[in-house]
């Protein structure tokens, strides 16, 4: 306990949390030796953020259909512009705590069916505009208003009004008790913008608080955002510039990072790790999370919508081998929900799905089901895709399932393959918990239930428990709802969820940090704001 405790008060000296002088009165108070306190204050301080240059960050994702509209974020690069030049209610800190952003405060009552959010002073937009309960209340009806187009929408379907006590309450009152209401609204959607009469503009490059001001934008191709001298975050967004560059190839990612063109990359593909891990300027960064690469069936496409070619295909596919030869390792086998084992209320008791032909020909028989199956894939829905895919159709071959394999373009492929066409690649970085992923994806409310999961009797009664489990504050029948839920999305869902990939990136070794969050990729997507030259 004193050595962590430790640990925890040298990060917070190093991320500008505390100063020198209350590092030593905390450590001193342990019991650890004045020399040995010296020497734990001095490499943290060494490692304490500086201010200055420009960040080139080479990402896996983008596409041109991306704008500036929290609404329609669809990838890794979107979410970045969103956490690079806005703010939320809350975040999930580095160290996986859920913290007050913009909130200074959030407070429950009436069994959870009353948030209080307190917000802080002195906050600016970048078009010079003071933080107000006026702005959040109007991005929240932005995104969950009756004629909302918001990707978002569903998840704000709980709330039944929105008032402001003052100008910096704001009072959100829910039709269920809701315990997670905070970590749904961390969500990157709800980035809280400028409001003008009531009304956003979610377009508009000045609506944001957040660390960097938008100097310029290329949808899916180039973002650079100049360093906000007003941020409210002390020992934030250290960079003069930051520049977040759409490189979708993976071999251009490796050669941008290797040359010195780019001091940070994402989406580092399993087969590349040890090239890069020689090169004597470079590190690598792996971290564990909630990332899940995931083949989602749409029931609401044939031959999706019959359930034993759902079952004959979860069985068709030999996971152990995508594990080995797409991550190299870098993971674990997935087993259909997107449940990881760092999420409260993991079901144990479910049966795994692995490769069994005799299984998988079973169920195709009892389909009824004949001719080939599309399969669309692109790298652009997760590094190694289109291996994945073709891995896919050889072991599907030895249940007697022709997959057809359509490779898609990368660019265009969130807007005219996913959530469209019947079967393809997708990937998730997850939620921090299982009521907020099953709001993001998996609820019938939600736009992006990718699988069109909704109207069979397992889909309704999931509905059900999701929602009792989201009020449920008894530990055990909360377990015992969420376990009940997770059985039925095994069993009857569309997600074929084969692999948990590892996050894997390389950075130049100039570059200093604190912690490193898993709940998204580029520390929680953060990079901008939390990273800096040392």
């Amino acid at each position: 306990m004193t050595k962590k405790f430790i640990q925890k008060q040298q990060d917070k000296l190093t991320s500008g949390i505390i100063d020198r002088r209350h590092f030593m009165k905390s450590v001193l108070a342990t019991g650890l030796a004045v020399p040995a306190a010296l020497s734990l204050a001095n490499s943290a301080e060494s490692a304490t953020p500086k201010r200055g240059g420009v960040l080139r960050h080479a990402t896996g994702y983008g596409s041109t259909d991306d704008s500036l509209d929290p609404g329609t974020s669809a990838n890794s690069l979107s979410q970045n512009v969103i956490y690079t030049r806005g703010n939320h209610l809350c975040e999930v800190s580095n160290e996986g705590e859920l913290i007050g952003e913009l909130a200074e405060s959030f407070e429950p009552s009436n069994n959870a069916k009353k948030w209080v959010f307190d917000l802080r002073k002195g906050v600016e937009f970048h078009n010079g505009k003071s933080l107000t309960a006026d702005d959040v209340i109007a991005t929240m009806e932005y995104h969950g208003g009756e004629d909302s187009t918001s990707s978002a929408k569903g998840n704000l379907s709980s709330v039944v009004s929105m008032t402001k006590d003052g100008n910096h309450r704001v009072i959100f009152e829910l039709s269920e008790g809701n315990a997670d209401f905070p970590y749904l609204v961390s969500d990157y959607h709800f980035m809280i913008n400028a409001s003008k009469n009531g009304k956003i503009d979610p377009q508009d490059p000045a609506n944001g608080t957040g660390g960097y001001m938008v100097d310029s934008y290329e949808p899916g191709v180039k973002f650079v955002g100049k360093r906000n001298p007003n941020y409210f975050k002390e020992g934030h967004a250290n960079f003069d510039e930051v520049q977040l560059i759409a490189v979708i190839d993976a071999a251009a990612r490796q050669s941008a990072i290797m040359s010195g063109d780019a001091d940070f990359a994402d989406a580092i593909p399993a087969k590349t790790v040890n090239l890069l891990a020689r090169a004597p300027n470079l590190e690598i960064l792996e971290t564990t999370g909630t990332q899940h690469y995931i083949f989602p069936m749409r029931l609401d496409t044939e031959p999706f919508d019959n359930y034993n070619v759902r079952k004959a295909l979860k069985y068709a596919v030999n996971r152990q081998e995508l594990l080995d030869k797409i991550l190299l390792g870098h993971g674990v086998v997935g087993n259909d929900i997107p449940v990881s084992a760092a999420m409260p209320f993991l079901n144990t008791d479910l049966p795994n799905y692995s490769f069994d032909p005799e299984k998988a020909a079973m169920h195709y028989k009892k389909s009824g089901h004949s001719g080939p199956i599309p399969l669309s894939v692109a790298d652009a829905g997760f590094s190694g895709g289109v291996s994945a895919g073709e891995l896919m159709v050889e072991s599907a071959k030895q249940c007697g399932i022709d997959i057809q394999l359509v490779r898609e373009p990368n660019d265009g492929y969130w807007s005219n393959v996913w959530n469209v066409k019947g079967w393809c690649n997708s990937y998730w970085g997850g939620r921090p918990t299982q009521d907020v992923m099953y709001q993001a994806a998996y609820t019938k409310e939600t736009n992006w239930n990718e699988t069109a999961w909704k109207d069979t009797d397992a889909a309704i009664k999931f509905n059900e428990l999701v929602v009792m489990a989201r009020s449920e504050t008894d530990y055990e029948k909360r377990k015992g709802l969420y376990w009940d839920a997770q059985a039925l999305l095994h069993d009857d869902g569309g997600s074929l969820i084969p692999l948990w990939a590892n996050y894997i990136h390389a950075h130049a070794k100039t570059l200093g940090h604190g912690p490193v969050a898993g709940n998204w990729l580029n520390d929680g997507n953060k990079v901008s704001e939390r990273w800096w030259f040392s």
